[in-house]
């Protein structure tokens, strides 16, 4: 299994229906990856800078660690230190950014690098579903009898 560091402010503003400054922005990224972390049963570290007064420094969603850190730090150092304290075990773990100095630092630890935009295509595939009525569903199978009595019905027998 491959557990995910994620550069949360990085990744909002690849993420469809959130957007930078919304008042509730990293409560809906929050949710999308715990949505995203049960459907992949894996497990997410999203850091976000600008924690505020107050707030704790981390809360746990399920499968989902989050850092909020405070000012005088930032998640990029944040996300560094962490790697720096996975040792070689970073390398079991891929880095959600699309900061370059994050991905320098990821590539550094042999930690494998996920650039924001693609990893929101991943994070919003089955809403994008939803919106468009187009889930994957497989066509429930028939058993033979089934199939001929359908085809009796339709051929009037």
């Amino acid at each position: 299994m491959m557990s995910y560091l994620i550069d949360g402010h990085n990744l909002i503003p690849h993420t469809a229906g959130i957007q930078l400054g919304d008042p509730d922005d990293e409560l809906a990224l929050i949710q999308r990856l715990v949505e995203f972390a049960v459907r992949r049963q894996t497990t997410l570290e999203v850091y976000f800078d600008r924690g505020q007064p107050g707030q704790p420094d981390q809360e746990r969603y399920g499968r989902v660690r989050v850092h909020f850190i405070r000012e005088g730090r930032t998640a990029d150092r944040a996300i560094r230190a962490r790697l720096d304290a996975l040792g070689k075990a970073a390398k079991n773990w891929r880095v959600v950014s699309s900061d370059r100095e994050v991905i320098r630092e990821a590539q550094a630890h042999r930690a494998r690098v996920v650039r924001s935009a693609d990893f929101a295509r991943e994070l919003d595939d089955p809403v994008r579903r939803e919106r468009t009525g187009s889930r994957e569903d497989p066509e429930p199978e028939l058993s033979p009898e089934e199939v001929q009595y359908w085809l009796d019905q339709f051929r009037g027998d």
